[in-house]
């Protein structure tokens, strides 16, 4: 099953990054969030990925060219030799990733939809490429096939962005710093598609996905949750990569499910 990671926003909201890279590409650790989303995908055994690309793509196109070298532990450059290299101790996975320059302002729908030739008739998985989550993936997909939904959403419960004081009165009696929002469940993505889906999406332009194919899937009966209460963390600003950030330096990063070789 392919899996298609939409990478081609501008991040406006995390503008001190992404005006130098796109924001897939912004860094958690030493790695782009982009590689902790396929590394989860990897993972659960999906190694096959369909990158759609927009601002800043060819940061994107860079990186995996030079992929071996960047997951190198050490580079040799032999320029008595002709300028030849030698690649020591490099760990790559087993993926097969497909580039795919889908426009620079296009939207999430017609996005999806530019990629239709590359994924075929056959169910696909679809995700952003700025939000992490300790998601069984094999679950996820368990769920989307005994649903027999057209697509499968991950709904999650985002944390509220402020601490929530207890009060007896005028007392405070207590501080919560880290509380659930509002109890609403919202889009977290990492969702399960069938094919479909494409006759959803009307234009190669303006269509966006939360919006116009989503809403009629779920107006035909065709959209299901599967609901993950556990970690789930989008990248939208600098404070939630600094979150992430933490969490990795840490070891403490609930995503984070493949060990390092």
């Amino acid at each position: 099953m392919k899996v298609v990671i939409l990478a081609g926003g501008r991040g406006t909201r995390i503008s001190e990054e992404s005006h130098l890279k796109p924001k897939p590409m912004i860094e958690i650790g030493d790695i782009p969030i982009l590689l902790h989303i396929m590394k989860t995908y990897s993972f659960y055994g999906y190694n096959e990925f369909i990158i759609c690309l927009g601002y800043k793509g060819y940061v994107i196109k860079e990186y995996f060219a030079n992929y071996y070298r960047h997951m190198s532990k050490a580079v040799t450059y032999d320029f008595s030799s002709g300028d030849t290299v030698e690649v020591h101790h490099n760990t790559v996975e087993p993926w097969k990733v497909t580039l795919v320059d889908t426009g620079i302002d296009t939207l999430t729908g017609s996005r999806v939809k530019r990629v239709e030739s590359y994924i075929g008739n056959e169910t696909f998985m679809l995700t952003y490429g700025d939000g992490l989550a300790d998601i069984n993936i094999n679950n996820l997909v368990k769920h989307h096939q005994q649903g027999k939904c057209l697509a499968t959403m991950t709904a999650v419960q985002p944390d509220g962005r402020f601490g929530r004081l207890e009060l007896d009165g005028d007392q405070v009696i207590g501080f919560n710093e880290k509380v659930k929002g509002d109890g609403a469940w919202i889009n977290g993505g990492y969702m399960v598609c069938e094919p479909k889906v494409f006759s959803y999406i009307h234009s190669l332009d303006d269509s966006i996905l939360e919006q116009g194919p989503l809403q009629q899937l779920a107006a035909d009966g065709q959209l299901q949750v599967y609901k993950h209460d556990k970690f789930w963390q989008p990248m939208d600003t600098l404070r939630e990569k600094i979150v992430l950030d933490e969490l990795w330096k840490n070891n403490k990063a609930p995503w984070k499910v493949w060990r390092d070789d």
